[in-house]
Formats: structure tokens, C-alpha cells, sequence
């Protein structure tokens, strides 16, 4: 049986508690705030999925003596940087999940990140579930097909307003109780819906159009006095070879829109998380074929069973780490997102090849 180490009894810290369970692994759940681990006792396990299951350890403190064959960390975005170094310096799991994102805009300890992983011998992982989920995966086998022909675009929306956040975790009045009110902690549209700019990478990297070289972008900050966010970010990517597509993301959308289209010269193809109430789908036209749709019936839950697939696959040693969610894919990732704050701060284009980019980092 694993032993699984999660940081932080929030949502996304009990999503990923009830996978491992699933699977009959042994898992121990850390915060620092017992009113946290109570709650999570009392209301959001027991209210998800039926029942408290007792055999998970809810703990204050930790032991660095414990070995831990997966470390899940689900804090807070500012906290990752720090909390990634000294997980892997202390306990080197066999694999480490950090949820998204991976930092801050600013970038701040994200060079250290990246040397830490690379230099360990834990396999580092980033929490963009939807890069393996089963649309995502049958996308591939199609698109691998090359039927669509020569690629000519990708555009990602992830336009889906934030009340359901709030909604799963009742204890917030609000986006000025934690980070997500605030982006430079990693808050607001960009980061926090930084599944979209995930998803355009990976298609990119599906599609052999190379890597993101220029980030145009836009975005309607929300200031109080208070709390400062984006709550749209429009964001135009240009890649090595020319390809120009965009990702738009938002926290003001209802009801949602997670979409994603792909156009060739042959044909199409649309990828929908949530097409219904239960069920992922894509859509597709290739060269003289007809429309095709496929659905993909699910629940909440199914939404993390292919990132944990992978995780069990890498456990079990069944698969080497390709770039799906690994840690140089992620940091690409808050690359591009830095490099839209930075190009909506400065009104012009970011060439993320000119080193000179982050002397404008947001601070």
C-alpha cells in the first residue's frame, strides 16, 4: 500500500484524499489549522462522499523521519515555491503533485523550483488534470491521425465565474478572505484558470507546433481597495512556428464555458469539459467526413481519475514521465502567465526569447 502525505485539508486537498482512498492507499492529511482538519472531518469529506472514513490520519505537526512515496501539496499558490524545495531536501517522495499553479506571476522561487526537481530524483508533477482527462486523451489518438492537416489554430476559453469556488468552500465570505483576490499571491483569472493555458501548450506540444515565443495580452483588473485581480485575461500566443492562437480566461462567466477549438486545413476539432451536467465531450470534422460527437460520461471525482492513473502508473513503474503535467511544462506555464501580467502592464507584446522581459516582473 502507498503512503500519501497531503498539505492542506481544502478542497482540492480532499478531491485528491478521496482518489487516493479509492485505491486503497494509506493517507495522512497536514495543515497547520486544526479548524481546517476538523472541517474537513465534520462537513466537506463526509458531505462529498458519504461518510468520514476513519482510517485517514488528520494531523498538526509532521515527522521528517516518514517516507512517503506521494506528497500532494494543496496550499495556497505563494506558499508552493518554498514548500516544493523543502519537501523534496526532506522527505523525497517518490512523486511529488503540486496543485496549480506552480507559483506566482512574479516567477519569485521558481528558478530553485526547477533546480530542485531537476536535481532530485522524485518525479514532479503539477495538478493539470484536465491535460488526462479521457476527452483529452481520445483528442490525441485523433489528432495524432493527422487528418485534421496542417494545423492553423488554437483557441482556449475557460470563461467560468468563481461562485462555485466559493460555493465548495462555504468558510470564505469571498475573494478578499484568500489569495484569490489578489494576483500577485496567485489569485484572479489567469492563474487560478491557468487550466486553459495548460491545455493550449499541451495541443501545442500534441500538434508539433513548438513552443510559446510571444504573448500579447489584455485584461480587466478589479480593484477595491482591497482585493486586485484580473477577472479577464485575453491572451494571444504566437509559437516557433508561427502558429497564433489564443486563451481567454475569465471568473465571471455563468453559467460556464471550458472549450477549446483546434482548426486545420482538413478539418476541425472542439474539446468541452462539462458539455452537460455528466458528461466531457469533443466534436470533430475531418476532410470530407461527417460531424462527429463523442461523449464522455462522468462526475466530479472523474475528473481527477486520469491525473491519479498517471500517478499510479508512475508508482508502479509502468511509464516513464513524458511532459504531460511534469515540472518543465508547468513552469512554461507561469512563464506565459508572467509574461501576460507583464505585457497587459507595459501595452505591447512580450518576446519570451529576449531575457529582458522579466526585468518588468509584477511585484
Amino acid at each position: 500500500m502507498y503512503k500519501v502525505l497531503i498539505y492542506g485539508a481544502g478542497s482540492i486537498g480532499n478531491h485528491l484524499c478521496f482518489a487516493c482512498r479509492q485505491r486503497g492507499w494509506h493517507v495522512e492529511m497536514f495543515d497547520v489549522d486544526a479548524a481546517a482538519l476538523d472541517r474537513t472531518r465534520k462537513e466537506i469529506y463526509p458531505t462529498r462522499y458519504g461518510e468520514w472514513d476513519s482510517e485517514i490520519l488528520l494531523s498538526e505537526s509532521l515527522d521528517s523521519s516518514k517516507h512517503y512515496d506521494l506528497i500532494i501539496v494543496g496550499t495556497p499558490p505563494d506558499s508552493h515555491a518554498n514548500l516544493v524545495t523543502d519537501i523534496l531536501a526532506s522527505y523525497s517522495p517518490r512523486v511529488l503533485l503540486v496543485e496549480k499553479p506552480l507559483c506566482t506571476p512574479n516567477l519569485d522561487g521558481l528558478d530553485a523550483v526547477v533546480k530542485a526537481g531537476n536535481d532530485c530524483d522524485s518525479l514532479v508533477l503539477v495538478g493539470y488534470n484536465h491535460n488526462l482527462t479521457k476527452n483529452t486523451q481520445r483528442a490525441e489518438v485523433i489528432l495524432n491521425k493527422g487528418d485534421i492537416g496542417i494545423p492553423k489554430s488554437i483557441h482556449v476559453r475557460w470563461l467560468e465565474h468563481w461562485g462555485g469556488i466559493f460555493n465548495a468552500h462555504p468558510w470564505l465570505d469571498g475573494p478578499a478572505d484568500t489569495y484569490l483576490g489578489y494576483f500577485q499571491r496567485g489569485g484572479g483569472a489567469c492563474a487560478e484558470h491557468s487550466h486553459a493555458v495548460s491545455l493550449w501548450q499541451h495541443f501545442a506540444n500534441v500538434l508539433k507546433v513548438g513552443c510559446v515565443i510571444n504573448v500579447t495580452a489584455i485584461m480587466d483588473i478589479h480593484k477595491d481597495g482591497i482585493v486586485e485581480y484580473d477577472q479577464t485575461a485575453q491572451i494571444l500566443l504566437t509559437t516557433e512556428s508561427g502558429l497564433i492562437g489564443s486563451v481567454i480566461q475569465d471568473v465571471i462567466t455563468e453559467p460556464p464555458q471550458k472549450t477549446m477549438r483546434i482548426q486545420g486545413t482538413k478539418g476541425y476539432l472542439e474539446w468541452y469539459a462539462n458539455y452537460d451536467d455528466s458528461h466531457d465531450a469533443i466534436i470533430y470534422k475531418l476532410d470530407n467526413e461527417e460531424r462527429s460527437i463523442e461523449m464522455f460520461e462522468k462526475t466530479r471525482p472523474d475528473d481527477f481519475r486520469g491525473q491519479m492513473d498517471q500517478i499510479a502508473d508512475l508508482l508502479a513503474g509502468k511509464r516513464q514521465l513524458k511532459h504531460i503535467n511534469g515540472l518543465l511544462e508547468a513552469a512554461k506555464t507561469m512563464e506565459i502567465i508572467s509574461a501576460a501580467h507583464v505585457s497587459h502592464k507595459v501595452g505591447h507584446s512580450v518576446d519570451l526569447q529576449n531575457l529582458g522581459w522579466q526585468d518588468v516582473l509584477v511585484h
